[in-house]
């Protein structure tokens, strides 16, 4: 059997790439943490993308599921979705939103012989997820599961009630502005991600 990454080194290595923030962020849903995860920051380095992508496809052909093509929502799982499909040798495609809805372009396109396994980078309440399953279901194609670098989820956030095959079960505390923790409180506040750049 392939090696795949322990907790310890893949936790390294998001350190490493800065996907993995400690310090004071507001988030993109206006809660404070004490963590952040940025996978696009793992994404920019090809071979250490790689590095856990193989270790993630690894981990996928572990779990026996029977799937003949990669689905990934635009923007964030597109990286991710390909790597993993690349070391699975399975053509991997991508949605996009069309009037703020997924869509298949490009000339991609499912049908009803075609078993999906949905990549993505990061899962927190799995809504884009979500969003391609519907895309899923109106091609009449048949869902097998799910699978993400990064599982951040918690039983309150989480939408998607299949099992999620994830390279990192991360726990991620949030919280309001008037509960934040004493130790929070000292450190100066960051304002990460892309849903504030203008």
């Amino acid at each position: 059997m392939k090696k795949m990454l322990t907790e310890t080194e893949t936790i390294a290595l998001l350190k490493e790439t800065e996907a993995l923030l400690e310090g004071h962020f507001i988030l993109s849903s206006g809660l404070r943490s004490e963590r952040y995860v940025q996978c696009a920051k793992l994404l920019m380095y090809p071979q250490k993308a790689q590095t856990i992508c193989k270790s993630l496809a690894e981990k996928i052909k572990l779990a026996h599921l029977n799937f003949d093509t990669v689905v990934s929502p635009a923007i964030g799982g597109i990286l991710a979705g390909y790597e993993v499909a690349r070391h699975l040798e399975l053509p991997s495609l991508f949605t996009e939103r069309v009037d703020g809805v997924f869509t298949l372009r490009r000339g991609f396109s499912l049908n009803k012989n075609n078993r999906v396994l949905i990549v993505e980078d990061v899962i927190t309440t799995g809504k884009s997820s979500l969003e391609c399953v519907e895309l899923i279901k109106k091609a009449k194609a048949k869902l097998v599961g799910f699978a993400s670098i990064i599982n951040r989820s918690n039983q309150k956030t989480l939408k998607i009630k299949k099992k999620i095959i994830s390279h990192l079960k991360i726990d991620v505390p949030t919280y309001t502005s008037k509960n934040l923790p004493p130790e929070l409180k000292n450190i100066p506040i960051t304002t990460p991600g892309s849903r504030f750049i203008k």
